[in-house]
């Protein structure tokens, strides 16, 4: 488990990160969020021990975080780091080997990464050759060819095509099967969604939200409110203390206090055969918005 708790940094009068305290659990994916600006990359480089804190700490499994710790991380900054001209697999051997990697294990380790991320047909091509989402895949496999112990990926899907994002997702959840903590941001609130257990939301260097994903969106549910029925649902839009925001035939989406969305569902319940009825949990887009103004 990777714990930070109050770390803040400042650059001259410029607070950049500001009592941020987060979890990345063991065995799981934590998306980290947030617009440009917001912290993040700060906040990752100082877990890698890359930036300085001016206070906090970073701990790992209940132990101060220290450099023989950082050895056992893969990182994956936002900006490519591969030597251009190397070709993909001596590049991987050769960054496996300073990882203290036997030259056998190192070779193995790149070849079976290679497969995986589908670039075996690039094995032998300069990295510069590679176009940028064969480059974003081989520098994913420069963060895991030393078979870390702590994942921290910064936005590690930007240029990848669907099919390839799936492909990434494989091999970072089998890294989690093995309680391996995964921590990645990205700005694709629709990929964080659906591939993540938790989700941290960082805004003007402050943890705005924070929690799993399904705990984050009932806790952000509010007074919304969707039903759906057999017969028509429109006679919703003239029910006391009602607002319809989506209306579909038979389903509808309205804001109302508890009060009033029980007397819907009593009405429902008296002439209609209802097939769902509930608080509408938000999407994390819609809670993004919502803590960030």
């Amino acid at each position: 488990m990777l714990q930070l708790d109050g770390i803040t940094k400042s650059f001259g009068d410029r607070l950049a990160v500001d009592d941020v305290s987060f979890t990345v659990g063991g065995g799981r994916l934590t998306g980290f969020v947030g617009g440009n600006g917001a912290g993040k990359t700060t906040t990752m480089r100082i877990i890698l021990g890359v930036l300085g804190s001016d206070a906090g700490t970073v701990n790992l499994n209940g132990a101060p975080l220290d450099a023989a710790g950082r050895r056992r991380f893969g990182y994956m900054p936002e900006e490519r780091g591969l030597y251009p001209k190397m070709r993909v697999h001596e590049q991987l051997v050769y960054l496996a080997r300073l990882r203290g990697v036997r030259a056998a294990d190192a070779a193995a380790r790149a070849d079976e990464l290679i497969d995986r991320l589908e670039l075996t047909e690039r094995r032998n091509d300069p990295v510069e050759k590679l176009s940028l989402g064969n480059q974003q895949r081989a520098q994913i496999a420069a963060a895991l060819v030393h078979d870390p112990d702590v994942l921290v990926l910064d936005e590690p899907f930007s240029g990848l095509d669907p099919m390839a994002v799936e492909t990434v997702l494989g091999v970072l959840s089998e890294f989690a099967a093995r309680g391996v903590p995964v921590l990645f941001s990205s700005h694709q609130l629709d990929v964080v969604e659906r591939l993540c257990d938790d989700i941290v939301v960082i805004g003007g260097g402050r943890i705005l939200a924070a929690g799993s994903r399904d705990d984050l969106r009932e806790r952000n549910a509010g007074s919304r409110w969707e039903l759906t029925v057999d017969g028509d649902a429109g006679w919703v839009r003239t029910a006391t203390g009602v607002q319809v925001i989506e209306f579909d035939g038979d389903h509808v989406v309205f804001d109302a206090d508890p009060a009033s969305a029980q007397a819907v569902l009593q009405r429902a319940t008296s002439t209609d055969s209802v097939q769902r009825f509930g608080r509408r949990r938000p999407t994390l887009t819609e809670i993004f918005r919502e803590v960030v103004q």
